[in-house]
């Protein structure tokens, strides 16, 4: 229920670089402590860059996060609570409204995200089929609040650091100006978050599920 009142009541919009919304308190208690705890592989790795790693191997995007799955959803229950929440008329007739897309008919895909000391990612666009991005951070290891998301301009200009906030996030539309990645920053211990999105292609969650 924290995502749903979150969403609801406690939104602070913004327009610089490109419009999004900023998120307080959006995870209760029990979630915070799945997302902690939720065990994502620490083995040594190289990073690219990317997320999915694709120019330096493929098997390291297993290593980097966790989906919330049909095979995993028993030991992941606030994720599921999330879901409820994503799921919910109010929630999506609100995100909708922000965005100004229609979710009809679309999916849920939730990320359980450690990114580790080397992480970075150039600054790129989403793919058209994530409708909306949802960045929520939890920051257990009172590493530096720099640590947030970058946002850039059209000139590939740094604008805006979402700050790496315990129990905060933020989300915007995909579109052909949301240029955001994370610079090359110094990560001491670990940066758990959670990424969450409307997708147009199938996953375990269906919005009308």
């Amino acid at each position: 229920m924290h995502l749903k009142e979150s969403i609801l009541h406690n939104i602070k919009s913004n327009q610089d670089p490109f419009p999004h919304w900023e998120l307080n308190k959006p995870l209760s208690d029990g979630m915070i402590k799945e997302l902690n705890e939720v065990k994502i592989s620490d083995a040594p790795r190289a990073f690219d860059g990317t997320r999915a790693a694709d120019n330096g191997g493929g098997d390291l995007d297993g290593k980097l996060r966790v989906f919330l799955e049909k095979d995993n959803y028993e030991r992941l229950p606030n994720g599921m609570e999330l879901i409820q929440d994503l799921r919910d008329k109010e929630v999506i007739q609100s995100i909708e409204n922000y965005i100004q897309k229609d979710l009809t008919n679309s999916y849920i895909r939730v990320e359980y995200i450690a990114d580790r000391k080397g992480f970075w990612l150039k600054p790129h666009l989403d793919i058209k089929e994530k409708l909306m991005t949802m960045m929520l951070f939890i920051n257990t290891f009172n590493e530096s609040e720099n640590l947030g998301t970058d946002f850039y301009d059209l000139n590939m200009k740094l604008v805006k650091t979402i700050p790496y906030r315990h129990n905060t996030g933020y989300f915007f539309a995909s579109g052909n100006n949301t240029w955001h990645g994370l610079e090359k920053k110094e990560i001491k211990i670990e940066r758990r978050c959670m990424q969450i999105n409307y997708v147009t292609f199938p996953t375990s969650w269906p919005i009308n599920g």
